[in-house]
């Protein structure tokens, strides 16, 4: 008991962070008052420092997608919180609905490197799943990363393990069907992470489910929801 209590808290701390800092950005994007004389975050926040060769050629890979690839994907500070997200809850096995080509991928992958876990990833367009392909190979993460092409709302139903992550990127009225099927996977002290959770993009039978349900807890910064499966 006093294990699942100690990971409990570590798991509800890192999510107070990462979310304080979530909402530090999106203030620190908006115009300064005048006569502020504050810096804003997003002025203060540094480029990734590589730690090893390893790292740097992964970054390398993730500047090329960047610079010449373009496909939708998460911006870099997003990518670097999913990042953050698993290495910190030392993750074993993460879900993503959504390849597009690769971008969020190989972020989950460098913290899964770390940790020993695995990424299964779902993408239904042919050409942004073979331009992902190539992309993770680049990283040196075909190892560790699983693309299923196809349609994920019938490949997820084969899905058997416990889900550390559960991270929403693809048909935005099909996060609900995403949930349904695979929220009884995700563990308890889990995540289910979505991206472009806005009013503009936002579903929301998916808002009703993710913050109405007495087990889950949610919270949305900077159009990103983190939604805690409660212990």
């Amino acid at each position: 008991m006093k294990n699942a209590a100690r990971t409990t808290i570590v798991v509800s701390t890192v999510i107070i962070v990462i979310s304080a800092i979530l909402f530090s950005n999106a203030l620190g994007q908006r115009p300064s008052r005048p006569g502020a004389g504050r810096q804003g975050d997003s002025q203060l926040e540094k480029p990734t420092v590589p730690k090893d060769d390893n790292e740097k050629k992964i970054l390398g890979v993730l500047e090329n997608i960047l610079r010449n690839q373009s496909y939708r994907n998460v911006p870099p500070q997003d990518g670097r919180f999913l990042r953050i997200m698993a290495e910190s809850m030392n993750a074993k096995n993460v879900v993503e609905i959504g390849t597009s080509t690769g971008y969020s991928g190989i972020w989950f992958g460098m913290a899964l490197q770390k940790t020993g876990g695995k990424l299964t990833t779902y993408e239904i367009d042919a050409q942004r799943a073979a331009t992902a392909r190539a992309n993770f190979k680049k990283a040196g993460m075909a190892g560790v990363i699983t693309l299923v092409e196809g349609d994920a709302h019938e490949e997820v139903k084969k899905l058997k393990d416990s889900i550390d992550i559960l991270f929403l990127d693809a048909d935005k009225e099909g996060y609900i069907d995403y949930l349904n099927k695979l929220l009884p996977l995700v563990r308890p002290g889990g995540l289910v992470i979505a991206h472009n959770i806005n009013p503009g993009m936002a579903d929301p039978k998916y808002m009703e489910a993710i913050t109405t349900n007495p087990s889950l807890e949610t919270i949305v910064r900077s159009g990103i929801s983190v939604t805690l499966k409660k212990r």
